[in-house]
């Protein structure tokens, strides 16, 4: 049996709008999906836009957002490694992969939202069949993807991200480019929530999407399932 290419794509963005505050990529967000990945003995690679360390939004450092995967995480010397030296996004190629996964964090509605060389490789992996899956904020880097006919992708079809109210929570909502809920909806998309803060992950054919950081083992169970048709 091959071994699954996983593709891990992080935020290079460290800066939260103009207030002066960091952010990044949400650690559990990462941490437990990448931990589910090398335990099914998948290969896992990681790049972002600009390639080397990727920002750690320093929220997700905080006491009460730890989980076992991140504490897992902070004593892994090869899974730092791997963060503080990422590949360059434009490096890498859908033929060297088996399913795409974005993290999020705040960071990617910055960086990875009309990024044209994630967009492109987006694209690339679902003609080719291929899982793409995101959780969080990160499904921002699939609100401009398009199908053959020139169509928003996700028009018509079943997602989740974070939530309005979610948002709103988190007293972001002013601070933010965009609200993701209200962006898939303009889409067209089948935009589906549960409560605020609960475990919620859906799937679309091969697309794979979480609500919020509680969601991503849920997102990397799902990917690991379909990889395993």
């Amino acid at each position: 049996m091959s071994t699954n290419k996983i593709l891990v794509v992080l935020t290079s963005h460290s800066e939260m709008g103009n207030t002066g505050h960091k952010t990044g990529f949400w650690v559990e967000e990462f941490a437990a999906p990448y931990y589910a990945f090398v335990d099914a003995a998948a290969e896992v690679t990681v790049a972002t836009p600009k390639g080397g360390q990727a920002p750690i939004d320093p929220n997700s450092e905080a006491p009460d957002a730890q989980t076992e995967a991140t504490k897992r995480f902070y004593e892994d010397k090869i899974a730092q490694d791997v963060i503080a030296n990422t590949h360059k996004l434009s490096d890498m190629k859908q033929d060297d992969f088996d399913a795409i996964f974005y993290p999020g964090g705040h960071g990617p509605l910055w960086d990875l939202t009309n990024n044209e060389e994630s967009i492109a490789l987006i694209e690339s992996f679902i003609q080719a069949n291929k899982p793409i899956s995101s959780v969080c904020h990160a499904p921002s880097a699939f609100l401009n993807i398009k199908d053959s006919k020139g169509d928003y992708f996700i028009k018509g079809k079943v997602v989740t991200g974070f939530t309005n109210s979610e948002e709103a929570a988190v007293q972001l909502t002013d601070v933010v480019p965009f609200l993701l809920e209200d962006e898939m909806k303009k889409r067209g998309a089948d935009y589906q929530n549960a409560d605020s803060w609960t475990p919620f992950a859906v799937q679309d054919g091969l697309m794979i999407t979480g609500q919020n950081p509680a969601s991503s083992e849920l997102v990397a169970e799902k990917l690991l399932a379909q990889l395993a048709k």
